[in-house]
């Protein structure tokens, strides 16, 4: 995070001659304040000053622990020398209202809504629901839930009884779209017959489908909380409306429930202030047979290609993508369970019960996008793309299709900050630390 104030005195039309003394008043209020903000939140901190005609800055690096995981900072602050006079005493209670001030606004919470397509118990999508939730730093306006890796029923019970495990049953479960926009089982099955089989159906997966209407396994015990009367779509429009360009949008499943929202109010992208989501493949490295002959076959996108098609022409401020390609590089084990096993938070009891490893491949997929929201310095490289999805029916029907600035098509796209490779051992310590600490309060 990058905070930057530049201050400006305006108290008297006197003429104001620079003296080197009224420098090193300056230099000094700058360097006091500046550290002792940064020294309120911060575990560590350091900082340059400097000064040109006209202007004094501080440019202040510092630390702050968040539930144990280090976050790092900067703080800028540009103090103009000006053209009028005034005392010492009024530039210092001028700048430290200013600073009290931006200090209130900075200490807000972040606020985001979750849609997820919450299968469970835990595994990844639980799991980055708990991690933003985890976090302090956030303030969870609601969960809208869509069918993807299970059906809609299901999803909404696991999230419920997640909620009521760690006691913030106080989030607002919002159901949203039960099928996607076009796509149908039925003609997948078709489909899957001229063109191969598909490794992931999600809620459709025939090893694990069971009607809609049923819960499936709930070894979590079944929920007693409700959900939201209101539909997903509405909840969306009604939030962006009521906290404009304040709203981050993390999308973890399919985009039934953005398109659906953007189909009845199109300010709806424009109205938030960005889009975060896991999808999208390109080239990942991996022995994985699902991606090894389908490249750029990634579920939340492929499920509902439609969907996908609108939300990423849409009008967003800023779109941030955690492709397959950067979740193959992280990897849940055994030995990442244990070491949350050992807190005794609500969380970390709920994930030491019911996170399995399945197979050989078990990747951080949602979890890594909710952790590198939380703290971008995760991402380590990263890249400017442009990503739409193929909707000719044929084989490559709702694969991934990307190009550069130098490529791209005529028609309207966003660009897309592309998440390339990480800090694996940071991400894999932020997880253990968000998970093993107190559930936040209300």
């Amino acid at each position: 995070m990058i905070l930057r104030l530049r201050l400006n005195w305006l108290f008297t039309n006197q003429k104001y001659s620079e003296t080197r003394d009224d420098r090193q008043r300056a230099t000094f209020m700058t360097i006091s304040i500046a550290f002792g903000l940064a020294y309120a939140y911060a575990e560590s901190a350091h900082g340059i000053i400097t000064h040109r005609e006209g202007e004094i800055t501080c440019d202040l690096a510092f630390a702050i622990l968040d539930a144990g995981s280090t976050i790092r900072n900067r703080l800028i602050i540009s103090i103009g020398l000006p053209e009028v006079k005034m005392t010492f005493r009024q530039r210092y209670l001028l700048t430290t209202a200013v600073l009290l001030t931006c200090t209130i606004s900075w200490g807000q919470k972040r606020k985001i809504i979750i849609d997820q397509d919450g299968a469970g118990p835990a595994g990844t999508d639980q799991q980055s629901i708990l991690l933003l939730i985890q976090s302090p730093q956030t303030e969870v306006l609601g969960i809208t839930i869509v069918t993807g890796d299970q059906w809609l029923k299901a999803e909404i019970a696991h999230t419920l009884r997640m909620l009521e495990i760690i006691g913030r049953t106080d989030i607002p479960v919002v159901p949203g779209a039960e099928y996607p926009l076009v796509r149908r089982k039925e003609e997948t099955e078709l489909w899957e017959q001229r063109y191969g089989s598909v490794a992931w159906l999600g809620a459709w997966t025939p090893r694990f489908y069971h009607p809609p209407d049923d819960l499936g396994d709930m070894p979590e015990g079944k929920p007693t909380t409700k959900p939201a009367d209101e539909d997903a779509a509405h909840f969306l429009i009604r939030m962006v409306h009521k906290f404009p360009h304040e709203i981050t949008i993390y999308e973890g499943g399919p985009k039934t429930n953005l398109a659906l929202a953007m189909s009845i109010d199109p300010e709806f992208a424009g109205m938030a202030k960005e889009l975060v989501f896991m999808g999208a493949s390109m080239n990942p490295q991996t022995t994985d047979p699902e991606f090894v002959d389908t490249p750029r076959r990634e579920f939340n996108l492929w499920f509902d290609p439609e969907a996908a098609h609108v939300v990423l022409h849409a009008p967003w401020k800023k779109i941030v993508c955690t492709p397959v390609d950067i979740s193959v590089k992280t990897r849940l084990s055994s030995e990442l369970i244990d070491r949350v096993k050992a807190g005794n938070s609500p969380a970390a009891r709920y994930i030491g019960q019911y996170t399995h490893l399945h197979g050989e491949y078990n990747f951080l997929w949602d979890e890594l996008a909710a952790a590198a929201w939380l703290d971008p310095s995760l991402i380590t490289k990263k890249e400017a793309r442009f990503i739409d999805v193929n909707l000719d029916k044929g084989y490559s029907y709702g694969d991934t299709v990307t190009w550069s600035d130098w490529n791209k098509p005529k028609v309207e796209l966003q660009p897309v900050e592309v998440q390339d490779d990480l800090d694996t051992e940071r991400f894999y310590k932020m997880f253990v630390d968000l998970l093993t600490a107190p559930t936040p309060p209300k």
